[in-house]
């Protein structure tokens, strides 16, 4: 069965170009003047990928992104005409899976998308294989099955991406693990892909484990590691 996307844009030039390609890719897709609408279809029905411009009428992508993770793990990839960090920052600290700044390769974002279909099924996979199992590294504790991170008894409140990166360095604690390998085992990216998502997702995690005996190391052209501090 094809996947289900809704895009929400007011631009309706790039509405109906997203619309067109990726269904030219196989999927079904159902175009949205603003986010409101989106979100009215959303609740009747889910879909399985959500597209967001950020700067729409009536609730912007933020609020409509918000929204929709309180009840849903459904990804979601933000649009927006402006390049800025805090706009980058705020999307992915919301719980967007990854962000695209117009203007933009059409085909490069039917690319994105196939490839976080493709993290979906690795996630499966993983689920899986980790049922009822826990993973331990210094004093965090992972609980596989009900996807809880904690340290000491504490939750540690994460993202489903933070919660995916962090599993996948437990269980290669070993070794370093280089970022091409995180994006495609977590995100489902190959290297043709340009993202800052594994970098952004490590940020945000080192200030969640910051007073944890356990770090996440950079090494300088590679990648990263897991650390237990003395």
């Amino acid at each position: 069965m094809s996947k289900l996307i809704y895009i929400a844009d007011d631009e309706t030039n790039i509405r109906n170009l997203v619309k067109t390609f990726l269904e030219n890719d196989g999927y079904k897709v159902v175009a949205f003047e603003n986010g409101d609408l989106l979100l009215e279809e959303f609740n009747k029905k889910e879909c399985d990928l959500v597209i967001l411009d950020i700067m729409m009428p009536g609730s912007d992508g933020f609020e409509i992104c918000t929204i929709i993770r309180k009840k849903s793990t459904v990804p979601i990839i933000m649009l927006t005409a402006r390049d800025s960090d805090i706009d980058y920052i705020t999307g992915i600290t919301l719980g967007s899976d990854d962000y695209f700044t117009k203007p933009f390769s059409p085909m490069a974002l039917v690319m994105r998308v196939k490839a976080m279909f493709r993290r979906i099924d690795f996630e499966k996979n993983q689920n899986s294989k980790n049922k009822n199992r826990e993973l331990e590294f210094g004093n965090i504790t992972i609980n596989t099955n009900n996807k809880i991170v904690s340290c000491n008894n504490s939750n540690i409140d994460v993202t489903p991406n933070e919660y995916n990166l962090l599993t996948y360095l437990f269980e290669n604690k070993d070794r370093a693990v280089s970022r091409e390998e995180l994006l495609n085992k977590v995100w489902g990216y190959n290297s043709e892909i340009e993202t800052r998502a594994a970098d952004d997702t490590v940020k945000r995690l080192r200030k969640k484990i910051v007073n944890t005996n356990v770090s996440i190391e950079t090494v300088w052209g590679f990648g990263f590691r897991l650390k237990e501090n003395s």
